[in-house]
């Protein structure tokens, strides 16, 4: 995901999203984008709401998030109907990654497990991930939420394909 549309912001169709990633430069490159609703579960909304292509006329930052402007949206009520959606990119048009580095759309849903003890002992499912802290949401066996710190000093190995 790329950005979160959260509301119409002017007149003529524009619509004021949150940023969701490191890299905002690159809507400068990109004219194709798609919109898809949020992740309510792995597979479930776009299930029911296949990704829905759309070209960005143009862009802009304002106050820490970016304002979109796309074809055919060209106002308010227009904007609206947008609201609440994600903009993504397909995964084989994201920026490479250096090393140590990772999506945190490929952390979703893997798997959490302590070695300390010695033992592998599962702790949970990552759900999300609090960018401003840092923190791995963690749903807990138990089914309580865990806040984890995402830091090297906390983590043997990162393993994405397992």
């Amino acid at each position: 995901m790329l950005a979160h549309l959260v509301r119409p912001q002017g007149r003529h169709g524009e619509i004021l999203a949150d940023i969701l990633t490191d890299f905002p430069e690159r809507f400068a490159e990109r004219k194709r984008l798609f919109l898809v609703p949020p992740e309510t579960g792995i597979g479930s909304a776009a299930q029911k709401h296949p990704p829905r292509e759309i070209i960005l006329e143009r862009h802009w930052l304002h106050k820490g998030r970016i304002v979109f402007k796309f074809a055919g949206i060209d106002s308010i009520n227009d904007a609206e109907t947008l609201r609440g959606l994600d903009v993504a990119i397909p995964l084989e048009e994201r920026a490479p990654l250096t090393d140590g580095s990772v999506y945190i759309s490929d952390l979703i849903g893997c798997e959490v497990v302590d070695i300390a003890s010695g033992a592998e002992t599962v702790v949970g499912r990552v759900m999300d991930v609090d960018r401003e802290g840092s923190l791995l949401v963690v749903e807990g066996a138990d089914h309580t939420e865990l806040l984890i710190p995402f830091a090297q000093a906390y983590l043997a190995k990162i393993d994405l394909d397992a």
